[in-house]
């Protein structure tokens, strides 16, 4: 008969690890498991470029009215009108015009071919907002930038100041000044052989000068 193997206490069966080794075992296994999900991760996002970028911010959209537009008709052209005079908006954002009467004083003072003075309101009568518009015309820029430059002076330190554009092109510039009157601003500004001068409320009188075709 043979004789049974025993361990070294002189029991039966084989060795038990010790603690130690059964913690370096977890150790391996959880560090192979973590190296797995690494390695899935990287090539999930090779593969599916989409999974490792933030989802991309919806666009914001932003919602605008409809420009303001008259209530009352324009009126108060002279029957007679010259080019300069006919290019003359018959409305401006929320304004018509209501008056438009010679400048003589740009043309005996300053040389202009011809002057206007256009009174733009929302309406008659002492409440109504009003814009009003000195134009002139010169026969070469050389005369209108000498007005302009005049003006300009005159209207005392600007608030804003910038150029005027047409078509990517660069024809002349603009000056925004305080009116004389408290909430009032004025906005100066020469497109080529023109002048322009307009005289409002200060929180209307720039976005009129923005709407103004000339």
């Amino acid at each position: 008969m043979s004789q049974a193997r025993t361990g070294p206490n002189g029991r039966g069966g084989s060795r038990r690890p010790s603690a130690a080794v059964i913690r370096r075992r977890r150790i391996v296994v959880a560090s192979l498991a973590g190296a797995l999900v690494l390695l899935v991760v990287i090539f999930t996002a090779v593969v599916w470029p989409g999974f490792a970028r933030s989802p991309e911010p919806e666009p914001t959209t932003t919602v605008t009215g409809p420009p303001p537009t008259p209530t009352i008709e324009p009126s108060g052209r002279p029957e007679d009108q010259t080019a300069f005079l006919m290019a003359m908006p018959d409305t401006v954002l929320q304004l018509a015009l209501r008056e438009a009467v010679p400048h003589d004083a740009w043309v005996d003072d300053v040389d202009a071919v011809e002057a206007w003075e256009l009174t733009y309101a929302d309406g008659d009568g002492g409440g109504a907002t009003r814009v009003d518009v000195l134009a002139g015309q010169w026969e070469d820029g050389d005369g209108a930038a000498g007005t302009y430059e005049a003006l300009v002076k005159a209207a005392g330190d600007p608030t804003d100041e910038g150029d005027v554009q047409v078509d990517g092109e660069t024809v002349g510039s603009y000056v925004v000044t305080p009116g004389s009157a408290e909430g009032t601003a004025v906005v100066t500004w020469r497109n080529g052989t023109a002048v322009l001068q307009a005289t409002g409320p200060a929180e209307l009188v720039q976005d009129f000068y923005s709407a103004y075709p000339l």
